[in-house]
């Protein structure tokens, strides 16, 4: 190449946004989610795979690599990135198709294989990413560096090549254009599909008028056909070939509001319904509504979910985030309860290996979002379910059901079962990462208290504050019982507060009084943190 011969990132007419792990997986705007900027980061995910032994969840060229996409509109084109790249790593890419993020996860863990999903599970449309699998399970914190090595050693490769050579043109996009993509195989969607017939086999919903919100979530069809199998009266509803971003861990008023009437106009064609479930976009957080006596929807949180799960499951160690409702301290899990974590399944993860490690046999663990993992093979009936350690939404769905109908009761009675603490978790939206850290730092202190009790008032309600807990953002418990925890999205640019109190209404109301707009607590910490630097 001569000194005159423009590179690829001379040629680029875009300032190039790079791409950074959240929480779980990468994600970002769709506008900066160009081809170029996909292949970057998968090439260079694939090669630290590659140079992983074995052991460690390593992968060879020439093995299969399974990729599979949510319902969004721009997945396709990601889709097309992932696949080339992994080709030109010497990979065999197999497009599993449209499928749940755990289904995708069962099948490629139980063939000791590496995989990608793409998804931007809940969040907006307009935002998409990826999340990668290791050959034996999620990808852990501790490999984020290394791939940044790898990610650095590729973005120079490609962008010093000479822009006559390179795949890309002066978008990042394809020089070659869009292309479909290779043809689905479905023998992952029906090992998951077969997962949870043989393992609730003997079971039945018969007599059960269960409600699916389809909206576009990509289990969809999966949970109609489920439901089905075990004999449930199903009422498919809602269906939308728009995404709708579905956050199980901040369900809005309207959203809820929506979804009681559909279940209303249900009820009035079909008759009464038993109970609605969901889930989001990408299928690894349920969504789960039980109706009152008088048709009333009401929407139980995952980390409740959780509890009514593991129990159902019988588990002698559970794993979950500080995020979750504390009713898991005052019952009978409290017990068989692990070392809380921070927030993301990486974490749990690394907790449900850590009890696994001790010799615990029923394993699980659950996010405050609701998707559920197993870190050991379970055994119920005689029926045995393998371990899946990632987020799954179908697990809960089905086992909140069954206990129920064990029960002989509606879905409010079961959860009025558990210890009477309520959670409501809201957030900003919009809110810059970057002003969120400095927020969470500012209160990591040792005057963080008395600083921290100027906004949690008693004139809004709150008492002393009897507590802080850093183990992941800012959790805040007062010594009448109410808590709220303040923490940065890893995904995106949201600050979110998460509330416990020993009324539905008294979370209801520390959620809404952190969010209001535009004097509520949240911003009011913005402002003190801006003025004190």
């Amino acid at each position: 190449m001569t000194s005159a011969e423009p590179t690829l990132r001379s040629r680029l007419i875009f300032e190039p946004q790079e791409l950074r792990f959240g929480t779980s997986g990468r994600r970002g705007e769709v506008v900066h989610l160009t081809q170029l900027e996909i292949y970057i980061n998968v090439t260079a995910e694939i090669r630290f795979l590659q140079s992983l032994p074995p052991a460690e969840g390593g992968i060879a060229a020439g093995d299969e690599f399974y990729v599979a996409y949510d319902l969004r509109p721009s997945s396709a084109s990601i889709c097309q990135a992932v696949i080339r790249a992994a080709a030109d790593c010497g990979m065999r890419p197999v497009n599993l198709g449209a499928i749940p993020t755990p289904a995708l996860a069962h099948f490629a863990f139980s063939r000791q294989r590496a995989s990608i999903m793409v998804t931007g599970s809940h969040i907006p449309f307009d935002r998409n990413g990826y999340k990668l699998n290791t050959a034996h399970g999620e990808l852990l914190k501790q490999h984020e560096a290394p791939i940044a090595g790898f990610v650095t050693q590729v973005r120079r490769h490609l962008y010093d090549q000479p822009f006559t050579d390179s795949l890309f043109d002066q978008n990042g996009m394809f020089k070659a254009g869009q292309c479909d993509l290779p043809s689905e195989r479905d023998d992952a969607r029906a090992a998951y599909f077969r997962r949870y017939v043989d393992f609730f086999r003997g079971a039945s919903l018969r007599g059960k008028r269960i409600a699916v919100y389809e909206h576009s979530a990509v289990a969809r069809d999966l949970l109609v056909e489920l439901l089905n199998t075990f004999g449930a009266e199903v009422i498919p509803m809602g269906r939308s070939e728009t995404f709708v971003p579905i956050d199980t861990e901040n369900m809005e008023a309207s959203q809820l509001a929506a979804i009681q009437a559909l279940t209303d106009d249900a009820a009035r064609a079909n008759g009464p319904v038993w109970a609605v479930i969901s889930a989001d976009g990408d299928s690894d957080r349920p969504l789960i509504l039980g109706v009152d006596s008088e048709g009333g929807v009401r929407f139980f949180g995952g980390d409740l979910v959780g509890m009514i799960v593991a129990e159902f499951l019988g588990a002698d160690a559970v794993v979950v985030p500080i995020s979750c409702n504390d009713a898991i301290d005052r019952g009978r899990l409290a017990l068989v309860l692990e070392p809380k974590t921070r927030i993301g399944s990486p974490y749990v993860i690394e907790g449900l290996e850590a009890a696994r490690k001790k010799g615990r046999r029923a394993v699980c663990g659950w996010e405050a979002n609701g998707g559920f993992l197993t870190g050991s093979d379970l055994t119920r009936n005689g029926n045995v379910l393998t371990r899946l350690p990632t987020r799954d939404a179908v697990l809960p769905i089905l086992s909140v059901l069954f206990a129920a109908q064990e029960a002989g009761c509606s879905l409010p009675q079961l959860f009025s079962r558990l210890p009477p603490r309520f959670s409501r978790a809201a957030l900003l939206k919009n809110f810059p990462q970057s002003r969120s850290r400095r927020i969470i730092e500012h209160f990591s202190t040792a005057v963080a208290c008395s600083e921290l009790q100027q906004f949690f008032t008693p004139a809004l309600g709150f008492s002393e504050i009897a507590g802080l807990n850093y183990v992941d953002g800012v959790r805040i418990t007062f010594s009448n019982g109410d808590v709220a925890h303040i923490r940065p999205s890893g995904n995106a640019d949201e600050l979110r507060i998460y509330a416990v109190a020993d009324t539905q209404e008294r979370a209801d109301a520390i959620a809404g009084m952190g969010i209001a707009e535009p004097d509520g607590i949240l911003r009011s910490l913005e402002r003190h943190v801006q003025g004190a630097t």
